[in-house]
């Protein structure tokens, strides 16, 4: 059960896990920070380390979010540096999230599948489209979890 607003005494760290850290954990990372970052700390992995989607940037900065400095980074780095978070939120589909290593010090491991904006088809306008209902879907997510916590969130 999530601890209510008034009584959190820290920030709660938060990893957000997919595949290539290049699209999903990138906007949920982005929203966590951007919505709730004076109660959350937010960060991002992959199982392997890529590059950021142009779509999903562009997708993000329509909205006001400018997610083009965060890096990419890989899991194994962020358990090799000793980074601890209260939690580990994998982002994408079942299979692949079953792949996320243990992180040590996590406090609790959730999954939220989005559809992978990697593997859309179509052309660019199609899959742009498609882009900005995963991000809709993630921002929705995000949202309902800092809500578990007592934290306001402005529609």
């Amino acid at each position: 059960m999530a601890t209510p607003v008034n009584d959190m005494i820290k920030k709660y760290s938060v990893l957000f896990v997919c595949i290539h850290n290049s699209a999903r954990s990138q906007m949920a990372e982005g929203f966590l920070r951007e919505i709730a970052g004076d109660y959350f700390t937010a960060a991002s992995a992959g199982l392997e380390a890529g590059c950021l989607n142009p779509l999903v940037t562009r997708a993000m900065g329509e909205i006001g979010l400018d997610i083009s400095a965060q890096s990419t980074d890989d899991i194994k780095s962020v358990i090799q540096r000793g980074d601890r978070f209260d939690y580990v939120i994998t982002v994408c589909d079942a299979v692949n999230a079953q792949r996320c290593p243990i992180v040590p010090g996590t406090m609790q491991k959730l999954h939220w599948g989005f559809q992978d904006p990697a593997a859309l088809s179509g052309d660019e306008e199609e899959r742009m489209e498609q882009v900005r209902v995963i991000r809709e879907q993630i921002r929705e997510q995000v949202c309902a979890f800092i809500q578990s916590y007592g934290v306001p969130v402005a529609q």
